[in-house]
């Protein structure tokens, strides 16, 4: 039995201020860097084989603070960085709505509509990190494998996954900061145990 651990990076500055990142970067919030600890915590007590980290700093960052004082590889790997949204990255959301309304209304209500300027499509991304997820399945086969990535990406696993279209890859659980979703994996079978849990917030009341 393989079991996927699959989680978003904490909460960052650019988050705070409603600017797109993509493949840029900025750094976590102090409040990001706690919701890694407390996901940290959280797993304190599951053997964790292996850390799969997308490259970008933001979940590098994360995937540090969970493992905290564990003796347990991080890998990083560029193929589970964020949707590359082009001309967007490091712009503000409202300015995105300003000058490209219809593509941004695309992006959140109907993705398999959306073009990018100079970026990829929700298809390009769920083949992406599709082919990289059973990659990594493949590789550490019968492990618990911690994933740390991206909330778009999150989105387009669970949708590979579930096998649903591209037009619905915003159904289901948001993925907050550092949110919980398990797989278990048996050969071809694919089962998930949570999805978007945030419970381990709960412990901390500035969360």
């Amino acid at each position: 039995m393989t079991k996927l651990f699959l989680t978003r990076h904490g909460q960052t500055e650019w988050n705070l201020e409603g600017r797109l990142q993509g493949h840029k970067d900025s750094n976590l919030t102090d409040v990001g860097e706690q919701q890694a600890k407390l996901l940290g915590e959280r797993l304190k007590d599951i053997e964790i084989d292996v850390i799969i980290s997308s490259s970008s700093g933001r979940a590098y960052r994360t995937a540090e603070l969970i493992c905290g004082d564990r003796e347990i590889d991080i890998l990083p790997n560029d193929n589970l960085k964020e949707i590359n949204i082009g001309d967007w990255e490091g712009q503000l959301v409202v300015e995105v709505e300003e000058h490209s309304p219809d593509e941004h209304h695309n992006f959140w209500n109907l993705p398999h509509l959306y073009q990018p300027s100079g970026g990829e499509t929700f298809q390009q991304l769920h083949t992406r990190v599709s082919n990289e997820i059973e990659k990594i399945i493949t590789e550490h086969y019968g492990k618990n494998i911690l994933v740390v990535t991206h909330g778009v990406v999150l989105k387009a696993l669970i949708s590979y996954f579930e096998n649903k279209e591209i037009k619905d890859l915003w159904s289901g659980a948001f993925m907050h900061s550092t949110c919980l979703n398990i797989v278990e994996i048996d050969n071809k079978e694919r089962r998930f145990l949570l999805q978007g849990d945030i419970s381990h917030y709960s412990s901390d009341e500035s969360i």
